[in-house]
């Protein structure tokens, strides 16, 4: 399989395992929510699980892996804001958590080339 093909699955692979992993553990993803948005923190986790299997879904079928690539790059520019909350919360905490946590910021940009690419080639196959 050539790599093209190869990249959306994995991007999709990897939102499923965020997804579920908010269903599975969702106490270290409420602590993320930034204190601003209005609700119960375990609202927003499992909200934002769910998108997270909605868009792994999305990405696996050719027929909709262009919108879903789309709205997946808009996503993980959303959660940016408690992934800064992470790692404001968690500067005081030992140094692989705190390194974790700040670890976390300059992945999003990757995260959403990479969306963006898998969204381009989409459209240039349809």
């Amino acid at each position: 399989m050539p790599r093209s093909d190869r990249s959306p699955l994995l991007l999709a692979g990897l939102l499923a395992t965020a997804g579920v992993a908010h269903f599975a553990s969702p106490r270290q993803f409420d602590a993320t929510i930034p204190r601003a948005l209005p609700g119960r923190p375990r609202t927003w986790t499992y909200a934002s699980g769910a998108a997270e299997i909605a868009l792994a879904a999305g990405l696996a079928l050719p027929r909709t892996r262009r919108t879903a690539a789309l709205a997946t790059a808009a996503f993980f520019v959303g959660v940016f804001p408690a992934n800064v909350q992470m790692a404001v919360d968690w500067r005081n905490r030992p140094a692989p958590q705190k390194a974790a946590a700040l670890g976390r910021l300059p992945l999003q940009l990757p995260l959403v080339l990479w969306a963006r690419g898998v969204a381009r080639t989409a459209a240039r196959r349809a």
